[in-house]
């Protein structure tokens, strides 16, 4: 029973892809369907993300434009952008939600920056966390003398090369979005 690498590895893109989708959230200054992701609205008696009780489009470079299905929640749509923290002031026509997206001023690119390099902080810990997984596998497995001392350091350093590659690509990730960010 020596440790799975393609399992670590999945994992470790998994951690990732949840690093891309949280960014993917964040304001740019330009509008992008992905930034209403995190918008949940009260609806049927529960909760549903946007996406759900309507489509999401965007119109141009500074418009995105929410059409809600049902026209009873159409209001509660309107609400829950106003409240999701975005910064976001919806102009309501029928069932046509039209949302201008503002300048960002420099204080709140600063303020999304920081918010990006929590989400890089957050995916490095979970590689970090996949990496001690795989290294305590690899401690039993040798304990058990089911690998040899030679093939655990030899195992032990494929998982430590591994967890590197993934933390660069994290830094590649988010570097590229906080320039996204800063671009006026």
């Amino acid at each position: 029973m020596s440790i799975d690498k393609k399992d670590l590895e999945r994992r470790m893109e998994g951690a990732i892809s949840s690093l891309q989708s949280d960014l993917a959230g964040l304001r740019t200054g330009r509008a992008s369907p992905n930034l209403l992701d995190t918008v949940n609205v009260p609806a049927y008696g529960s909760t549903m993300p946007l996406n759900q009780v309507g489509s999401v489009s965007v119109l141009d470079a500074r418009t995105v434009a929410v059409n809600v299905w049902d026209k009873s929640l159409v209001g509660a749509a309107d609400k829950a952008i106003r409240d999701s923290g975005l910064g976001l002031n919806p102009v309501t026509d029928g069932t046509t939600l039209r949302i201008p997206i503002p300048v960002l001023n420099e204080e709140r690119r600063a303020e999304l920056s920081k918010i990006a390099g929590k989400y890089a902080e957050q995916a490095r810990v979970a590689v970090r966390n996949v990496r001690r997984d795989g290294m305590d596998q690899l401690k039993k497995a040798e304990k058990d003398n089911e690998v040899s001392e030679d093939k655990a350091r030899s195992l032990s350093d494929d998982v430590q090369k591994l967890t590197d590659t993934h933390i660069a690509r994290i830094e590649e990730i988010v570097k590229a979005k906080e320039a996204e960010i800063m671009q006026v």
